[in-house]
């Protein structure tokens, strides 16, 4: 019983993607099976990243809406809720950012705000239409 409690327990561990070359069975037996494995390399997509600029002011924005302290590290990949942010406090900052930019966020565009980098994104973005 043991044993299986162990192998339930390794299979929650992260699991690196592989991709099946060949897969080979000889026999009927169940020992003679082989496997041959080789790692998918990692492919990142990046689609038109905010400036870095951007993403300077949100920070600052951010940190003043959670009044967070001097030393408060915030970056491109900060979570608002890992700084502490509440819904209302998620809210304040959109109407934060909408003020210091000049610009108008859809509710539904401000549900999929859960970062600095996302916040920054979407405001390029915005920025960009606007002056379009």
């Amino acid at each position: 019983m043991a044993s299986l409690v162990g192998s339930a327990l390794s299979l929650a561990m992260p699991v690196k993607a592989i991709n099946i070359k060949s897969v080979s069975f000889s026999g009927l037996r169940k020992d003679n099976v082989a496997f041959r494995l080789q790692p998918v390399p990692q492919r990142f997509a990046v689609c038109c990243p905010a400036k870095k600029e951007t993403v300077d002011q949100v920070c600052d924005i951010v940190k003043k809406q959670l009044a967070l302290a001097d030393g408060t590290e915030v970056s491109g990949s900060s979570k608002f809720q890992d700084l502490g942010a509440d819904s209302l406090d998620t809210v304040e900052i959109v109407m934060g950012l909408e003020e210091a930019f000049g610009i108008s966020v859809e509710e539904s565009s401000a549900h999929s705000i859960a970062t600095v980098e996302d916040a920054a994104n979407l405001i390029d973005d915005l920025v960009t239409a606007k002056s379009s």
